[in-house]
This record gives structure tokens, C-alpha cells and sequence, in this order.
């Protein structure tokens, strides 16, 4: 059974950074696309970066140049380096994976879900 756990969120002021885990395990797919979602109160989950199995990455246009994807593959772990926070990034974090993924920002394409980190950026 897949199980996605997510760390590394919390409280920081506006310029500030913070780099999120996310802990994989029970996958035995031999390809696997990761993500990073967030979901702010009121709105929809949307896609902020993927990473597919080849390594491609992808980005929200909202954080291209501010956060970066990368995985761990020894350690089964996804990763979110996020910089230069802004308010409007305060969300609910998801980390999500799937054998493949062709938009890959899209949250239908993910069957396995964490339960989320909290981000709040502060001005």
C-alpha cells in the first residue's frame, strides 16, 4: 500500500524559506510521477511542481523561479526547496505520485495523496 507523508511545512515571514519532505513508500511501480500541490482555503488544488520519472521537471507559472522539485531516489523522498514566500503561496501542501502522468500539474492524474503539510507566509 502506497503511503505519502509529508514534512517540513510551518510558519514564515514573506521572503522567507522553507523546504517541504515527502516520504514515499509501499511503491512498486517501476516509473512513477511525484507532485506538489496546494489548496488554499476556498479554492482549488492546484498543481505547483512535478518531477517524472526521467527527471523532467514542471512548474506552476506562480513559482517558476521561486521553488524547486527534486526527489531522492535512495531515499524514497520527494522534496519542494521554496523561496522568496510570498503570502499568496500560504496554502495546505499535497504531495501526490502516480505510475504516469502526462500534464503532470493536473490533480486528476495522481491516485495516492499525503495528508498534507500547512504553509503560512506571513507579510
Amino acid at each position: 500500500q502506497v503511503q505519502l507523508v509529508e514534512s517540513g511545512g510551518g510558519s514564515v515571514q514573506a521572503g522567507g524559506s522553507l523546504r517541504l519532505s515527502c516520504a514515499a513508500s509501499g511503491y512498486t511501480y517501476s516509473t512513477i510521477c511525484m507532485g506538489w500541490f496546494r489548496q488554499a482555503p476556498g479554492k482549488e488544488r492546484e498543481g505547483v511542481a512535478a518531477i517524472e520519472s526521467d527527471g523532467t521537471t514542471k512548474y506552476a507559472d506562480s513559482v517558476k523561479g521561486r521553488f524547486t522539485i527534486s526527489k531522492d531516489n535512495a531515499k524514497n523522498t520527494l522534496y519542494l526547496q521554496m523561496n522568496s514566500l510570498k503570502p499568496e503561496d500560504t496554502a495546505m501542501y499535497y504531495c501526490a505520485a502516480d505510475p504516469l502522468c502526462d500534464y503532470a500539474l493536473g490533480a486528476y492524474e495522481y491516485n495516492y495523496w499525503g495528508q498534507g503539510t500547512q504553509v503560512t507566509v506571513s507579510s
